[in-house]
């Protein structure tokens, strides 16, 4: 072994591999870097508060306050469902080194025409709601698998691709949300939407949180299972090894036999499946229509969140659980004179610490991992020579 060629298999991964969670930090260097996180993070947005005139520690005394209450609470559950389901489509696509930046139409497609169908027919209730999960993972499931085709055929980055799939499902949406086709007026408004949902595809909510007037969306419970599917399929499944592995190294992946175009056509069609049930908790458990006012932007979302998360099923359950605080006790704030657009700074200087605390820690881990490698191949020689001796 010749010196100055021992390194660590991190020290060569690229920002990509980090910032995703393909590079793992071991010990207490797991622990540092949310915590380097959260400080500098909060650090940031106390500057931009008294920058702006308002005092940082009363202002999250407030949205702590106001977050911690029965409805705000359950409102926040609500989001997290939806935000969670975004978060592991995108998650998916990552762990394979592939950027799945429609999520955002994918998932409101897969609403707009499971809502269109829902509202179309008839069934008993369990068979009716699984009729509409299933519509939405096959549309998810289908505008996805476009962008795959494209890739593994013509080789288009999926990016370019997903990002241009995004604006033509805007585009369509908007072209099927009408009056000629899925659209009715929405009774007491001049809002338009698919035709409501009967009983029969409505999920019943829990009454999870006590003195809420509120009940958590039913559907918290498939973005739950979906968790443990995930986790599952991606850490104890041969499938889930060749997909990390083809990630990390596509040459290694090849050399171990994996048909690398199949899992790229595979995980951007699991990943649109799972997007296509990002908009399920709202239409299902509160909406119970598509209609001009349905929530957007879960897909973007999503994104921040499993960066976040790093891809890990309970850290995204975190990263889903603080966005959707973030965004309840965002309503306080205007009571305050507060402007509630600091929140979205908050957003993005956590996302911006996240980033810049996980490769400063994951470097002193290197360097560690360097200083350790160096004092033992500076002891061998020592080592050897008294092992002859004796």
């Amino acid at each position: 072994m010749s010196g100055g060629t021992a390194r660590t298999p991190e020290a060569g991964s690229t920002f990509m591999d980090r910032l995703t969670g393909r590079v793992r930090l071991g010990g207490l260097l797991a622990l540092a870097a949310p915590v380097l996180a959260i400080v500098f993070a909060g650090l940031i947005t106390a500057v931009v508060l008294l920058v702006t005139g308002a005092p940082p520690v009363e202002t999250l005394g407030v949205m702590v306050d106001y977050g911690v209450q029965p409805r705000p609470l359950t409102l926040a559950l609500n989001l997290a469902s939806g935000y969670y389901l975004s978060a592991l489509a995108v998650a998916i696509g990552f762990r394979m080194n592939l950027f799945n930046i429609g999520v955002d139409g994918q998932y409101r497609l897969a609403a707009l025409i499971a809502a269109a169908v829902g509202g179309a027919i008839t069934l008993p209730a369990p068979l009716h709601v699984a009729a509409i999960l299933l519509v939405a993972v096959l549309v998810g499931a289908g505008w996805a698998s476009i962008a795959a085709v494209l890739k593994v055929r013509r080789g288009v980055s999926e990016v370019i691709s997903t990002i241009m799939l995004n604006a033509i499902a805007t585009a369509l949406g908007s072209w099927l949300l009408n009056k000629d086709r899925f659209a009715v007026e929405v009774a007491g408004s001049n809002n338009i939407g698919t035709q409501p949902l009967g009983p029969s595809a409505q999920v019943p909510g829990i009454p999870l949180i006590p003195g809420s007037p509120l009940k958590v969306d039913g559907l918290i419970i498939l973005a739950a299972v979906m968790g443990l599917l995930y986790y599952v399929v991606l850490n104890r499944t041969r499938f889930g090894f060749d997909l990390r592995a083809t990630g990390r190294s596509e040459p290694a992946a090849v050399a171990s036999g994996v048909n690398v175009k199949r899992m790229v056509l595979i995980t951007m069609i699991m990943s649109g499946a799972v997007a296509g049930l990002a908009g399920m908790p709202n239409l299902l458990g509160e909406s119970y229509s598509y209609s001009l006012n349905f929530p957007p932007g879960l897909g973007f979302t999503g994104i921040a969140i499993a960066l976040l998360g790093r891809n890990n099923p309970v850290g995204i359950a975190f990263g889903a659980l603080l966005w959707a605080f973030l965004d309840t006790s965002s309503n306080i704030l205007q009571i305050h004179d507060i402007s509630p657009e600091i929140v979205e700074i908050m957003k993005g200087a956590i996302v911006l610490s996240v980033i810049v605390a996980y490769e400063l820690v994951h470097r002193y881990q290197i360097a560690a991992g360097q200083r350790r490698v160096s004092r033992e191949l500076s002891g061998g020689p020592t080592v050897q020579a008294e092992g002859a001796s004796a």
